[in-house]
């Protein structure tokens, strides 16, 4: 199985968020956002964790309030992963959250008030280490920038992240990643396309309010691949009016189809037809539902006839390929087993967590001989 992905990443400043580095040579890390009541610390916790099994680098929390920002120190404690504080206006929510350990401070320098309070805050961020998201949005720019370009543009969200950057730059602090999201596909590529070319701090990348679980996900995959296809983007965040644990499942799906990452299973599969030899759809949905615990990289194919099934299969980890009676199972591209129709997702299962807890086994031996 072969992970190099051909794509040449633009070089940024690297930023630590907890322990997760984002930009320079660091994995693109993969993120969501919590929608619980911030003050519901079980609830937020819960949610968290299950983002995290998922395989959430970074989770983002709103704290709209000093009650929410208590209740985030009490999160931040029980959180397996590195999280960002998402506040707006109140600069003192943001110096509690950054006592209370914060990961990264989620602001837009310019909406929290005077001067001395964007001094405040980037001075405790400074002391603290706590890097700084700008976060820009289509839906929520300057009055004067509204007024200046009529309607939001690509152009128009720059020149919001610029004015930001230019007050952490006031006070020497580069510590920083910028995002310049909207839900409008061409503006946001061409956003980050032109910011891309400013600055040299890491990206972080989304379409804005996409939509839902199937239009939001085809939003964000065309949004965001033309992106990470130019080497744009250092952690992303898909943003679907669904379950949070989806846009970090599609994120994934994402960064695995342009060879950036590689976690779990990647699928290979047929759309299915009249040639079939077993019911390709349901094979899936079950191999699917059973296999999302499986971390371990590998390639999996699952073919329905003779056709394409033979090649497709001999290419993958794990290859099953539909045949008359049987189907062929072949591993590491050569044939290995024949299985019937019945019982076929049960025994598909156990070869490929056979071969998944020898993979990991492999990668345990030679990393502690490294």
């Amino acid at each position: 199985m072969h992970f190099e992905s051909p794509i040449k990443r633009r070089k940024s400043r690297q930023i630590m968020v907890g322990n997760v580095p984002v930009g320079g040579d660091a994995p693109i890390s993969v993120q969501s956002m919590t929608n619980t009541e911030t003050t519901d610390v079980a609830a937020t916790v819960g949610q968290i964790v299950r983002l995290a099994n998922a395989g959430a680098d970074i989770v983002r929390v709103s704290v709209p309030s000093m009650e929410a920002a208590e209740a985030f120190g009490l999160i931040r404690k029980q959180s397996p992963v590195p999280l960002v504080a998402d506040i707006h206006f109140d600069y003192r929510i943001a110096l509690r959250v950054a006592d209370l350990g914060v990961d990264c401070l989620r602001i837009n320098p310019g909406n929290i008030g005077r001067e001395k309070r964007i001094e405040a805050v980037i001075s405790k961020a400074k002391d603290l280490n706590i890097p700084i998201r700008i976060g820009v949005n289509a839906g929520s720019l300057e009055k004067d920038l509204q007024k200046k370009y009529g309607e939001p543009t690509p152009d128009a969200l720059v020149e919001s992240a610029l004015r930001h950057v230019e007050y952490l730059d006031k006070f020497d602090f580069q510590n920083f990643k910028v995002s310049v999201k909207a839900s409008d596909v061409f503006m946001a590529v061409a956003a980050y396309r032109k910011l891309a070319t400013l600055i040299e701090q890491p990206l972080h990348l989304g379409i804005t309010e996409a939509g839902g679980l199937r239009g939001g996900t085809v939003k964000s995959s065309i949004g965001l691949g033309l992106l990470l296809m130019d080497g744009i983007g250092d952690t992303i965040r898909v943003s679907l009016a669904a379950d949070p644990v989806e846009e970090i499942k599609v994120g994934w799906d994402m960064l695995k189809s342009l060879k950036l990452r590689a976690k779990g299973i990647n699928f290979i599969a047929c759309p299915s037809c009249s040639r079939q030899n077993f019911d390709v759809i349901k094979t899936m949905n079950e191999l699917e539902m059973r296999l999302e615990d499986i971390t371990v990289p590998m390639d999996v194919a699952v073919i329905g006839c003779v056709v394409n099934g033979p090649g497709e299969a001999k290419e993958a980890d794990i290859g099953l390929a539909g045949g008359t009676p049987n189907n062929l199972v072949y591993i590491d591209g050569l044939p290995n087993t024949k299985l019937k129709a019945e019982n076929l997702v049960d025994e598909l299962e156990s070869l490929i967590r056979t071969k998944a807890a020898a993979k990991a086994k492999l990668e345990e031996s030679i990393i502690a001989k490294a």
